[in-house]
């Protein structure tokens, strides 16, 4: 009988036992992807030097590079990895400086986040793998006719396209009644000009009546914006980031006027608009740091890597901004919190 209770003793320990393990299985794999990566790195004594070039200062753009960080560090060990982060202060120019003083140094991998520093990147070395972020479409920004998802070179990355015929359905769901809608954005963004050619298409399809506004650089935002409002029930504004940068100048046009704002990511949302249908920018660099550590490990060949996508998209609304011009929110939008 003692024998018979220890042996059903141990059996419950190890069913216990298979149960723990078996609990977490994905979070388990990943943990030891990362340690393997981190424990080969500090075996070979490599050190990685990655060369980060953002754009500009932005949340959505802070949150890419933060996310990126992130994951390279997790993955390899802070101490195998040397990241040299420089900000463009929204300069294409500066891009270039940067850009170069990489490819000189050479960097085993370089992040690109936004279109101009992509394109810059693209442009200034055919050997350094290039991964992008916060890029909305890889083939007009590298100007690839016929595009399939994957590069075939150097560069790799990540998008931050929302769906377009989303976006659109959004105009309808909050302004129905609505007959006109404007499209604001800078024409030096091919991104940009690629979303709102497609976005009124869809509009279009809706029975919306849609003019574009283009604006060449912030000297004439403020007349455009003024031009789109006077002339618009609605606007629409895409992922641009001389918009994301200038907020503060959109909303003190728009909002005195009672013109809302249909806007592509939450960040502009957040300081102009009333509604978007939003991604994660830490995510999305998160996403792009797991590309660097496979290419930087020798587990992927970065001309053949697809572009990544976000996984998930949420419907999110500024509530004060809704307020301020009496907007009823529709059921399934989260407030944007704004710090």
């Amino acid at each position: 009988m003692k024998k018979k209770l220890l042996a059903l003793t141990f059996a419950a320990l190890m069913a216990l036992s298979l149960a723990a393990c078996g609990g977490d299985t994905a979070s388990t794999d990943t943990e030891a992807a990362e340690d393997e990566a981190a424990e080969t790195a500090e075996a070979s004594g490599q050190v990685y030097n990655i060369g980060i070039c953002q754009l500009a200062p932005h949340p959505a753009l802070d949150a890419a590079t933060e996310g990126f960080i992130d994951a390279v560090t997790e993955a390899l060990g802070a101490e195998n990895v040397n990241i040299d982060n420089q900000n463009a202060a929204g300069d294409s120019p500066t891009c270039g400086t940067i850009i170069n003083g990489f490819v000189s140094a050479n960097v085993d991998l370089i992040l690109a986040n936004a279109t101009a520093p992509l394109q810059t990147a693209a442009a200034a070395t055919a050997t350094i793998p290039v991964l992008g972020t916060s890029v909305t479409e890889y083939g007009v920004a590298l100007g690839i006719d016929g595009f399939t998802g994957t590069v075939g070179t150097n560069v790799s990355g990540t998008s931050d396209l929302a769906p377009l015929d989303q976006q659109a359905a959004m105009v309808k769901e909050w302004f129905p009644d609505a007959k006109t809608v404007g499209l604001l954005y800078c024409s030096a963004e091919p991104n940009s000009q690629y979303q709102v050619d497609n976005v009124q298409a869809y509009l279009e399809e809706l029975g919306y009546t849609c003019t574009q506004y283009s604006f060449s650089d912030t000297n004439d935002m403020a007349s455009v914006t003024q031009q789109a409002a006077d002339n618009s029930d609605v606007l629409y504004v895409p992922t641009d980031n001389t918009c994301a940068n200038n907020t503060g100048v959109i909303d003190n046009i728009c909002r005195p006027a009672g013109v809302p704002i249909i806007c592509g990511e939450e960040g502009i949302c957040g300081g102009c608009g009333v509604a978007t249908l939003s991604i994660s920018y830490y995510d999305l660099g998160y996403t792009t740091g797991e590309m660097a550590v496979k290419i930087l490990t020798g587990e992927a060949d970065v001309s053949e890597m697809p572009i990544e996508y976000a996984p998930q998209f949420t419907k999110k609304y500024n509530e004060t901004i809704c307020a301020d011009l009496g907007l009823t929110v529709p059921e399934g939008y989260e407030a944007i919190v704004i710090e």
